[in-house]
């Protein structure tokens, strides 16, 4: 089975929802109106970006007015969506959350960011998740991660072992560090032998300028599309036959010595 995949490749205004909203609206609406799309990806706390001292004021309480939003979308154009991740506020405090969205407008998944990001203040205003970001979308195993979760393998590979095939990486990921990006990606493709589909966003905040660089990586670690530094959309296609063909000829996962480690 194959998948044809939009990444929105976007500036985010910085605590301004209602703004967010309406361009991410459009921007599907682009997306779906050039390219034949299965799957359309946000970045990372797409709807307020890294407004965390405001949350009490702008989280999405319980994510209820995003996954409507997103329901709507999904349904309209008929597309699966790895919609990035919102502040999402319960009684446990505030996550930043990944919502996936099938075609029929359900929600499938919600996965909160394992791993805080401290040079961001993330520790400072956000809960931690404890659950995995495994899904299934159109009946193939996927996961989903966000941001700083990559610098984590032991995280990435535990995602793996019951035949996941795309990793789905959404991100607001800094331009002095897009060097990192690009190599990390590439790595976890490779080790995984899965395709991954990143999107990270692009512009600035009032503490940081965003790299862009949203990718998609092939089981072998090639570079199926790339995006550069501006607001975009990557189009590109993956096939799920090609990771199986990929794991056949160099069986890394038969070949594992657990006995010798714990993942």
């Amino acid at each position: 089975m194959s998948l044809n995949i939009a990444l929105i490749q976007m500036n985010i205004a910085f605590g301004d929802p209602i703004k967010n909203f309406n361009n991410v609206e459009s921007r599907m609406k682009q997306a779906v109106r050039e390219g034949n799309v299965d799957v359309i990806v946000l970045p990372e706390l797409w709807s307020t970006g890294y407004d965390l001292t405001s949350l009490d004021k702008i989280a999405d309480v319980e994510a209820k007015k995003s996954m409507a939003f997103l329901s709507k979308l999904a349904k309209e154009y008929n597309v699966n969506l790895v919609a990035g991740s919102v502040a999402k506020r319960s009684e446990e405090g505030f996550t930043n959350t990944m919502l996936v969205i099938n075609r029929n407008g359900d929600l499938v998944k919600e996965y909160s960011k394992a791993h805080l990001f401290r040079l961001m203040d993330e520790e400072k205003y956000l809960v931690q998740g404890n659950s995995d970001g495994l899904f299934q979308l159109e009946n193939e195993l996927c996961a989903g991660v966000i941001c700083y979760d990559i610098r984590f393998p032991e995280w990435i590979r535990t995602h793996m072992l019951d035949d996941t095939k795309v990793l789905f990486v959404v991100a607001e990921w800094p331009k002095p560090r897009i060097d990192h990006w690009r190599a990390l990606l590439i790595s976890r493709a490779i080790e995984n032998q899965c395709y991954v589909v990143a999107c990270n966003r692009v512009g600035e905040d009032p503490n940081n300028e965003f790299g862009g660089h949203s990718i998609i990586v092939g089981p072998w670690g090639e570079v199926i599309a790339e995006a550069e530094e501006e607001e975009t959309i990557l189009f590109g296609k993956i096939d799920m036959a090609e990771v199986d063909r990929v794991r056949q000829t160099i069986p890394i996962f038969t070949d594992r010595r657990t006995d010798l480690y714990r993942l």
